[in-house]
């Protein structure tokens, strides 16, 4: 689920992220408009007193300033249509911008020994101009994000040839086969792990090209590549080369990071978007949201050879015959794969002159 966060808590790095972790998302966070809002960052894991609340635009500011001042450790942002097709992506913030959504739900935590009543009675005072009736509060158990997550994260296997293994676990049996495309991925490392639907369908859909010969040889871009998982699976099934871009850097140190756990640095550049060498790939695969397929649809497009294949994900059931639409244009033999409540769309690039090879 998209969310925003601002970092206010002095331990953070220089670059604005948090240096302890918080329960990790499976879905690109730098296309999703994921960022992080922490102002009194715990030092040790402890229960929490969370508050959720409705806002718009206009009234965000207000809200923010009366937790902040009635001392809420964290405070999330989050799309109020997140997951539904009105779910709006925000790409590419310029310098000191923070684009927001028309509606948001705003959550915030408390030291787990606050007095919701108490809490909820400073709020009237601070800004009694506001709306808090619809207020509601719960209380969110004590947890080691960090552990539980790794805990959680076992090896898995995608289609016939390719498996992702914790880089702190043993490779299973199976994966010992000759044929096996294994990638070492650290959980640690945000943004993709195959654990959701959207980039399992991404896995399985490169794991059949190469079963079926079609990823031997061949280039590859990954657009919102996160944590590089599926531009290294390729690379392990017998792509030749691969490119990770993403609005995100630390996207982009996540891939480079993963990259060189799997020793295939030199096969695997990364960028952000308007650092990438205008060049075309054989093989190309999008797992962002679908309003963010549906802006760059002919930026994809473009990077797509001739006969070569794309794969987009990210999509809600519902969501998929705009994107249809949207992408005939530019490509045939269109089908759509679907697992649990998520969809991936494929085809093929029509024929077209004037298009080079990357």
């Amino acid at each position: 689920m998209p969310a925003t966060t601002r970092m206010r808590d002095e331990s953070a790095g220089a670059d604005g992220a948090c240096e302890r972790s918080h329960p990790p998302g499976d879905r690109h966070a730098g296309t999703n408009g994921l960022r992080c809002v922490l102002s009194n960052c715990p030092t040790d894991t402890m229960p929490f007193l969370e508050l959720t609340l409705s806002c718009s635009e206009v009234t965000l500011p207000r809200f923010q300033n009366a937790l902040d001042d009635v001392g809420a450790m964290a405070v999330t942002m989050l799309d109020a249509n997140a997951d539904t097709s009105n779910e709006r992506a925000l790409l590419e913030p310029g310098v000191g911008e923070m684009p927001l959504w028309d509606r948001l739900t705003m959550t915030a935590l408390f030291d787990g020994g606050s007095d919701a009543l108490v809490v909820l009675a400073a709020l009237e005072a601070f800004d009694p101009g506001l709306d808090w009736s619809q207020v509601g509060f719960r209380m969110v158990e004590d947890s080691d994000w960090i552990r539980a997550w790794i805990d959680l994260f076992k090896s898995m296997q995608f289609g016939a040839r390719t498996f992702i293994v914790p880089w702190n676990q043993d490779v299973p049996e199976a994966a010992n086969a000759p044929d096996a495309a294994v990638v070492r991925l650290d959980p640690g490392l945000a943004f993709g792990s195959g654990t959701h639907q959207t980039t399992a369908l991404c896995l399985r859909w490169l794991d059949s090209l190469a079963v079926s010969g079609e990823l031997q040889g061949r280039s590859v871009l990954d657009f919102g590549c996160g944590s590089g998982i599926l531009a290294i699976a390729a690379l392990k099934l017998g792509a030749s080369h691969a490119v990770g871009v993403d609005y995100d850097p630390q996207a982009l140190l996540a891939t480079a990071d993963n990259a060189h756990r799997n020793a295939l640095e030199a096969q695997l550049a990364v960028y952000m978007p308007q650092d990438e060498p205008v060049q075309t790939y054989q093989v190309v695969v999008a797992n962002i949201l679908a309003s963010a397929l549906s802006t760059l649809a002919d930026t994809l497009a473009a990077r797509v050879v001739p006969g070569g294949r794309i794969a987009l994900s990210g999509i809600l059931h519902g969501q998929e015959d705009e994107l249809l639409e949207r992408y005939a244009p530019w490509f045939e033999q269109l089908r759509c794969e679907r697992d649990d409540e998520w969809m991936r769309i494929e085809g093929v690039r029509r024929a077209a002159s004037g298009t080079q090879n990357g």
